[in-house]
């Protein structure tokens, strides 16, 4: 108890007067990095850019786990993930084929997407405090959470036997991440459907991961709120 925190006071954590803001060790930097892939993603429509999208989610999974203070293990799993995607990318680069690749390339991108808001989440979990930071990190895990759903659904669409929309095909990059977001939102405006499993049930899912983290992220806010408040009148 007291490592945690003397090492959550080392960072400025919890307390007014902590360390000034810094951009490189805050998760505004993964936030800046998510809404360039999503970007980048939309605007640019060669198959070549799949490449520097992973090249851009490197970087965000990168600064993702180092804010969070990721576990040994969790940085050693993710470091070997990091160095065959940072390989996929390179050969995605110069090798342009068709086929199976922008499949492979999605699928490395899910895991890379799976692993960040994990560590991101048991973070803010152990903060002291509920800050500005705080609410940084529930924002940039809820959007790594969209953007894994994503890429899955373009891995699905890659690799299905059918069309992943139907009649309207397998879907862009563009497509899959606006019915990500839509489906995790619960809007719903019913234009793109999953034709088939395993894509309707990774959009269930999705809708019913994007629902359960906004209550619990919400409860915990409220909560360390509450306590705040009563902590400062009780003084």
């Amino acid at each position: 108890m007291t490592k945690f925190t003397d090492e959550s006071a080392a960072r400025g954590e919890g307390r007014p007067g902590g360390r000034p803001f810094d951009f490189a060790q805050s998760y505004a930097v993964v936030l800046v990095l998510v809404v360039v892939t999503y970007i980048v993603s939309v605007s640019v429509t060669e198959e070549r850019a799949t490449s520097i999208v992973l090249t851009i989610q490197l970087a965000t999974v990168w600064f993702a786990l180092r804010i969070s203070h990721a576990r040994a293990g969790v940085r050693l799993v993710a470091n070997i993930v990091l160095v065959g995607a940072a390989i996929v990318a390179v050969v995605s680069f110069f090798v342009n084929n068709e086929g199976d690749q922008l499949g492979v390339i999605s699928a490395v991108c899910c895991l890379l997407y799976f692993i960040a808001p994990f560590s991101i989440v048991r973070h803010l979990v152990f903060r002291p405090t509920v800050d500005a930071e705080t609410l940084l990190g529930a924002v940039a895990a809820y959007l790594l959470i969209g953007m894994f759903f994503a890429f899955a659904y373009k891995a699905a669409g890659e690799f299905g036997s059918m069309p992943f929309f139907g009649a309207d095909g397998k879907g862009s990059l563009s497509q899959d991440l606006f019915f990500s977001f839509v489906t995790m939102t619960t809007v719903g405006y019913g234009n793109l459907v999953p034709a088939a499993n395993p894509g309707q049930t990774l959009a269930v899912l999705e809708a019913v991961v994007g629902q359960l983290f906004l209550v619990v992220a919400v409860g915990k806010i409220i909560s360390n709120v509450t306590l705040r408040r009563r902590d400062q009148s009780g003084s």
